[in-house]
């Protein structure tokens, strides 16, 4: 059954688990920052336990991306909104941090994301909610399986053209010496956004949208939550400077 209910187009509980979610990521930055920046040692930082904690916050982003796709209608602002910040990030890091640049970090693949579905959406929609969800979401398993494990090295003449391989790295099938601090090529990820996408649908049939995200707020993270682009954008030269402060101290 559809949900007859008007449904919010701000969702409390998701600004709620965005701005968690951001606060995170800060403090994830913040011990990036003092680990490979200013030689901090903090040995369980590079265990697997770190590695889950980081996807878990990077799996959130895509997610509720995907998800919120169907709170807004400013569909190509918000794509290049995004997309231009992760052209910003990946700029700056080149500049800064020219041995850790961010190339295609989570930026560019969320504001690609939405940018595509413009042409999407429409065709998705015919697609039934819980087929949506499973398939994207079998299928983010399957290519994040493949592309982590045996990641595709292309040899051919072409590939010594520099944006041609850069295209490739964006989709999702690596080259030799590429390197990113932040990796989020279409393949696998695109499917986590659609998971989100669909997800969202199969609630709403089920009347749950409001129900499970219409309350929630927690002064200060909400704000957080509904001003996620601007901190990711400023939350990275600010662990620079209290990083290099703590280092300094301790």
């Amino acid at each position: 059954m559809l949900e007859t209910t008007q449904i919010k187009q701000r969702l409390p509980f998701i600004d709620l688990i965005r701005g968690m979610t951001i606060i995170e990521m800060i403090s994830y930055h913040f011990l990036w920052d003092l680990v490979y920046l200013y030689n901090a040692d903090i040995p369980w930082y590079k265990s697997h336990g770190a590695y889950i904690w980081q996807q878990s916050i990077c799996w959130t982003f895509i997610l509720l991306a995907g998800f919120s796709w169907h709170l807004g209608k400013k569909h190509m602002k918000r794509g290049l909104w995004a997309f231009g910040g992760g052209v910003v990030v990946s700029l700056v890091t080149a500049i800064v941090l020219s041995n850790d640049r961010v190339r295609f970090g989570v930026l560019t693949l969320i504001g690609s994301c939405i940018l595509i579905w413009i042409l999407l959406d429409k065709v998705l929609k015919k697609i039934p909610a819980g087929v949506g969800v499973s398939v994207s979401f079998v299928l983010f398993l399957i290519l994040r399986s493949w592309t982590k494990q045996d990641p595709i090295q292309l040899s051919d003449n072409l590939l010594n053209v520099t944006w041609l391989k850069s295209v490739l790295a964006y989709i999702g099938f690596l080259q030799t010496g590429f390197s990113s601090t932040d990796y989020f090529p279409l393949l696998p990820w695109i499917f986590l956004f659609a998971t989100g996408y669909f997800l969202y649908s199969f609630l709403q049939e089920k009347g749950l949208i409001n129900r499970l995200f219409g309350k929630g707020k927690v002064p200060g993270i909400n704000f957080l939550g509904k001003h996620s682009l601007i901190i990711y954008m400023i939350h990275q030269p600010i662990c620079y400077v209290v990083a290099f402060l703590v280092s300094e101290i301790f």
